[in-house]
Formats: structure tokens, C-alpha cells, sequence
């Protein structure tokens, strides 16, 4: 009998044990879902998404879903660009902000205590992991690497609930209805829709003046064997991957993630292009891939080069007509110089927090 005793008080004691073991683990999971789900989506995918911030996303034919990336230290810009498309529509428009891990309480904090606090977005958490083995160092325009710039080639494995999309760079300034350009009408099996960069006529001689390259022998080494094999002619007019309309389900059925890839790859190992020429490393890719296979824009919907020099002037009246200004190159509106600043000025929101400020000659200086 005493044995018996003992036995079952040993019995006792590991049930109980047991029942806290399990206590305790559920009580841990039931206080860390978001860490572990942010932690789940970091391993599988290039993103992580953070909650909604004006709740839930639903697919909506009424709806303009608009992706905008939004570094750190170039916070004021992205601001500046969704500041614009706001105010120019009456469109219900929801923004995907895509940034990195140190920048989403930034940016959270940059919308809600700014007039900004009504729009609709999702701040989406980017894993520049993804890139590894993909993108060299490159010293002569390192902020052509940063791993945001690379964010347009993963747009199926975002977190958007919509089936298509407009991708726009920062240094952006939208001055037409965004509803115009999302209702273009892609031709079949197209995934994008890009402006050409041999389109408006009335630019041409800016693009001249400042010595830019329109046509793919500016962007492609065509003295590697890789880019002749191509078959593509050294003169087919090149176009601006700053601005597109994208069919997610197009670009999924085409693999086109997988093809960027590839030709990210590729130029690791053989330096197929560089930052050093025109466009970077973002736009050979985006160039090979969608070369005859893409729906063209409205040209007054991708105005660009406004960055390309401190003296490349469009005139009046091609910035009245254009429906987006796009500062592309070294001389950004935000720093000084740069051209037709009062055009960008009239969008900027300044930082709640004092951390982006406009970089301006002091007074009495030129």
C-alpha cells in the first residue's frame, strides 16, 4: 500500500507538471502572433507586412492602389509624391508603403501627425536578404543600390490585395488625376505599361541638351557576347521604369520576378551593365525582360529628366500640360540645385519629427 501511495503521488506530480508546461506555452503564443507571423513572412518572402493602418484591404474596382517605396533618409520625398496624388483626385486611393525595418515607426509617425493622417495605406516591411548574391557594391552611384530600388521586381510577393497596381518613384510629383493612368487598358499579355523614352517631341531637345540616352545601346553592354545573343537592336527606343501600371496576375504567370533575377544574376557574374551607365542596375533588367512586351503610356504621364541637370529647363507650358513630373537623375528637388523646385514645393509636407529637411541656400546666397 505505501508503495502504491508513492507511485501515484509521482503519477500526481507529472500530470501536473504536464497541465503547466502546456499552460505556459499556449500563454506564449497567445502574446507573440505578430512577431511570429512578421518573423514567418521575413523567411519566405522579400516583405513582411505590417497591419493596415486604415483597416483591412479588399479588392475594389472603385479603388486606385497606388506603391511607393519610402527610405529613411529620403522620407520628405515619398511624403511629397503621396501628398500630390491625394490632393489632384477624388478617386478612393489606397497607398502600399513599402520601406525597411528601421524606418516603419518613421513613417507611421510621419503620416499620422502630418495632414497626411487620412489616407489610406499599408506600410509593407522590406528584406534586402533577398538581394544577396544578386546586386555587386558599386562606389560610383551607391544610391543606385539601395535595396528599396530593387522593390519594383518583387510586386507578386508583396502583400497587395489587388490585382493591379501603379508603381511610382519618390522623387515624384503627380499633377493629373492618378484614376487616368490606373484605367489604361493593358493589350494581352502584357504585365506593364512603361512611357517611352523616344515619345514626346516637345522634350526632345532637353533629353539632347543634357546628353541623355533614349534607345538600349545606353543602358547595355553590347560588347558582351550575353547582351548580343539578346537579338535586341541597340537603338529600339529604351523606356523609364520609374513609372508602370503592372497586372499582378501577368507578372505572376509570367514569371517575370524569376526573370529579373536571372538577369540579376547575370550581370554579378559577368557585368553585363553598371551603375555607371545611364539607368544603374535597376533598368537593364526591366529593359531585357519587357522588351516588345509592354503597353505604352500617355507620354504627359511620365515627364522626366527634371533631375538630370541644374540648368535643363522644360518650358511653361510642357509643365502645365504634364500629368507627372518625374526629377530622375543626380539633382533632386529636395536638395539644392536643382530645377523648377516651386513645382515640387507645393507638395512637400514638412517632417513632424524635424528629421528631413530641405537642403536651400542660405539667404542673400545664390
Amino acid at each position: 500500500m505505501g508503495l502504491l501511495r508513492k507511485i501515484n503521488r509521482v503519477l500526481l506530480l507529472l500530470l501536473l507538471l504536464m497541465v503547466f508546461r502546456l499552460l505556459h506555452s499556449s500563454l506564449l503564443r497567445a502574446t507573440q502572433p505578430k512577431f511570429s507571423a512578421i518573423l514567418s513572412d521575413h523567411r519566405k518572402t522579400p516583405v513582411g507586412a505590417r497591419e493596415a493602418d486604415t483597416g483591412p484591404v479588399s479588392e475594389d474596382d472603385n479603388v486606385v492602389p497606388v506603391l511607393i517605396c519610402a527610405s529613411e533618409e529620403r522620407m520628405g520625398a515619398a511624403m511629397a509624391t503621396i501628398n500630390s496624388i491625394h490632393s489632384n483626385t477624388d478617386a478612393s486611393v489606397f497607398f502600399y508603403i513599402v520601406t525597411l525595418r528601421d524606418a516603419v515607426k518613421m513613417t507611421r509617425e510621419y503620416i499620422k501627425r502630418t495632414k497626411l493622417k487620412n489616407i489610406k495605406y499599408k506600410i509593407l516591411e522590406f528584406n534586402p536578404m533577398v538581394l544577396k548574391g544578386k546586386v555587386k557594391p558599386d562606389s560610383s552611384r551607391p544610391d543606385l543600390l539601395h535595396p528599396l530600388n530593387f522593390v519594383r521586381f518583387y510586386l507578386p510577393l508583396l502583400d497587395i490585395n489587388h490585382k493591379r497596381v501603379i508603381y511610382l518613384d519618390d522623387d515624384i510629383i503627380v499633377q493629373g488625376d492618378i484614376k487616368d493612368l490606373f484605367s489604361i487598358k493593358l493589350k494581352p499579355g502584357h504585365a506593364a505599361a512603361f512611357a517611352t523614352d523616344c515619345d514626346l517631341p516637345s522634350t526632345h531637345d532637353v533629353v539632347r541638351s543634357i546628353g541623355m540616352q533614349t534607345t538600349y545601346m545606353g543602358f547595355l553592354d553590347y560588347r558582351r557576347q550575353e547582351v548580343r545573343d539578346l537579338g535586341i537592336n541597340p537603338r529600339d527606343c529604351s523606356f523609364n521604369p520609374g513609372v508602370f501600371v503592372a497586372d499582378i496576375g501577368e507578372w505572376k504567370k509570367q514569371k517575370i520576378t524569376k526573370q529579373l533575377e536571372k538577369w540579376m544574376e547575370e550581370n554579378f557574374r559577368h557585368n553585363i551593365y553598371s551603375s555607371a551607365m545611364g539607368g544603374g542596375v535597376v533598368t537593364p533588367p526591366m529593359l531585357i525582360v519587357f522588351h516588345e512586351k509592354y503597353t505604352t503610356l500617355d507620354p504627359l504621364w511620365h515627364i522626366r529628366h527634371l533631375g538630370w541637370g541644374p540648368d535643363a529647363r522644360y518650358s511653361e507650358s510642357i509643365l502645365q500640360e504634364a500629368h507627372l513630373l518625374h526629377w530622375n537623375g543626380h539633382f533632386k528637388p529636395w536638395n539644392y540645385p536643382s530645377v523648377h523646385l516651386d513645382r515640387w514645393e507645393k507638395w512637400f509636407v514638412p517632417d513632424p519629427t524635424g528629421r528631413f529637411s530641405l537642403m536651400r541656400p542660405a539667404a542673400g546666397k545664390s
